[in-house]
């Protein structure tokens, strides 16, 4: 039991947005902060830079692990692949442990490796090492999958940052963007924490509840090509709502995006208004947000769109230098404050 007033994890202290923040930055980062490479620990960037190597890690824990458009194992191979991607990276290979509960069906386990590996085969990216643990029944309810990811600089992003102009890091860094930046989303937003949420609890959402999980090497690669990308971000728990303010808080930028021009469909804005839940602030799985400078982004949406992964792909903003914070112009004609979440509304969606 503990303490009279001693403070307790809850989910939403790891579902991204304020409360994550609050505890990476008192319990944890005191201990392990550090400012080593260019894109240090301390910065809490999608990935880390250290002597031209990136590296990230994520641990995925989803409930359910099986849900239409993916599972546990296609979820955690292709969001450690974006994690390289948003910072400028090309994969070389990745790291999967596993703790898989005692009495867990070898059929399930087999399914999830298997759409791990399809992933894999697909981006020719290979697993380097793992782990296997299993843990008592009750321990855990469903498997938990770790994966980590090393890369190195694309070969093109030299000439991408050329063409974005000015820039404090030659990453695809949080702290990167520039007054007059375009911000495009690469896709609809909302779709995979709908889905969860769908699956999870059994609303059963009319239209085609899927989610968007998928890596976005190819995509990446043709806007890299296209250039003129000053910062990357991979929207998973939080949102855009939360990729947005903390680009703003890093780069010391106000953003302002535009309510009608963001991609959603139907079924997740008619399930975010039944449930009182903003699709902005929903986590995805499968999508880019990027601030491209202005001479390239018109270039950079026309290539997006000729691809399935990104035919939704929408400019929704750009960096103001005389606001503060995230800026929406709503539907309406007003403008309201997009705050930082306080976390994902749906938890353990990755």
């Amino acid at each position: 039991m503990p303490r009279k007033n001693e403070k307790t994890i809850s989910l939403a202290d790891g579902a991204g947005g304020e409360k994550m923040d609050e505890l990476i930055s008192e319990y944890i980062l005191p201990f392990f902060g550090n400012e080593q490479g260019e894109i240090p620990l301390s910065s809490l960037d999608d990935s880390c830079v250290v002597d031209d190597i990136i590296f990230t890690t994520d641990s995925h824990t989803v409930k359910p692990v099986f849900f239409p458009g993916g599972n546990l194992g296609s979820l955690s191979i292709s969001g450690t692949i974006n994690d390289l991607l948003a910072t400028g990276g090309e994969p070389l290979g990745l790291s999967l442990a596993m703790v898989i509960p005692e009495g867990y069906k070898r059929d399930d386990l087999e399914r999830l490796i298997e759409s791990a590996s399809e992933i894999l085969e697909r981006t020719e990216i290979p697993i380097l090492t793992g782990d296997t643990k299993v843990v008592g029944e009750g321990d855990i309810d469903e498997p938990i999958f770790t994966t980590s990811g090393i890369g190195k600089r694309h070969p093109t992003m030299d000439e991408n940052m050329k063409m974005a102009g000015g820039r404090k890091t030659r990453w695809l860094s949080d702290d990167n963007l520039n007054p007059g930046d375009k911000i495009i989303v690469t896709g609809t937003v909302g779709d995979h924490g709908i889905t969860i949420l769908s699956e999870r609890e059994g609303y059963g959402f009319e239209g085609e509840v899927k989610s968007d999980v998928a890596p976005l090497d190819d995509l990446m690669e043709s806007c890299l090509q296209i250039g003129g990308i000053g910062s990357a971000k991979d929207p998973t728990r939080g949102g855009i709502a939360n990729s947005l303010n903390e680009w703003a808080n890093k780069s010391k930028v106000g953003i302002e995006i535009e309510e009608d021009k963001i991609p959603i469909k139907d079924w997740v804005s008619s399930a975010g208004e039944m449930l009182g839940i903003d699709p902005l602030s929903i986590g995805n799985e499968g999508k880019f947000v990027l601030a491209v400078n202005p001479s390239r982004a018109e270039k950079v949406l026309k290539m997006l769109r000729k691809s399935e992964k990104g035919k939704d792909a929408a400019i929704i903003g750009e960096i103001k230098e005389d606001i503060e914070g995230v800026v929406l112009k709503t539907s309406v004609g007003g403008r309201r404050i997009l705050e930082k979440p306080v976390g994902d509304p749906v938890p353990r969606i990755c």
